[in-house]
């Protein structure tokens, strides 16, 4: 049961973030002088807040009404670790307020935030149509281009999640539905974000460099020897 909370509570966390990072997109394109007045650290502080604590107790009913339930000595979880509806689906007691339970949660932490993500991109879009200039609309779309790359990774490893329950495939398919959704992103977060970080490039140009110099010391080592 605290495998399956964490679990979903950082699935939850993730979806927030994503809100946040569209919200603060959207102030930096829609309102760029203002943006240094309207996202200060008390604001970072509040939508870390924001997409944190709600993800820290909306699993916890879930969990709870699941704790209730009636299971066999050996009942077996067909998955590679506890997740809700696996966990539901073990039990020998009536699981349909579970399941629905499950589904509003579901609802919650899914689609309202990717409805909250169209809506700022929206705003985005309608701010970006606005400049004449076409490098200034290649600028303003290039600041959002990892994030769009990970709300699309993100919902789409869902949908795949999703289809994999729903659809009369094997048990196989089933896990690895769910292992890709919580797996594949986390995996490409860092991929997608770093090289648009400034310090991760002078980091790696700084490691390349160093190496460079070592391996051209013991060139001529070996040649001198």
């Amino acid at each position: 049961f605290l495998q399956r909370h964490h679990f979903h509570s950082f699935s939850c966390s993730e979806a927030f973030v994503l809100v946040a990072v569209a919200y603060d997109r959207c102030v930096a394109i829609c309102r760029p002088l203002r943006y240094p007045v309207l996202m200060t650290s008390r604001t970072s502080a509040a939508l870390a807040a924001c997409a944190w604590l709600p993800a820290l107790l909306l699993p916890i009913p879930a969990v709870v009404q699941t704790s209730h339930l009636a299971f066999d000595n050996t009942a077996p979880i067909s998955h590679c670790f506890c997740d809700h509806l696996a966990g539901v689906q073990a039990s020998c007691s009536d699981t349909t307020p579970q399941t629905f339970m499950g589904l509003c949660i579901a609802m919650v932490v899914s689609f309202l935030p990717l409805l909250l993500v169209l809506l700022s991109y929206a705003h985005i879009l309608a701010a970006v149509l606005r400049i004449s200039s076409r490098e200034g609309r290649s600028k303003a779309f290039s600041t959002c281009g990892s994030h769009l790359l990970v709300v699309g990774t993100y919902y789409s490893s869902i949908a795949t999640a999703y289809v994999a329950y729903r659809a009369d495939l094997p048990l196989d398919f089933h896990i690895m539905g769910n292992v890709v959704y919580a797996v594949l992103t986390p995996v490409l977060n860092p991929l997608i974000y770093m090289p648009r970080s400034k310090d991760v490039k002078a980091a790696i140009t700084k490691i390349v460099a160093y190496y460079k110099t070592v391996l051209f010391l013991d060139f001529e080592n070996s040649i001198s020897s």
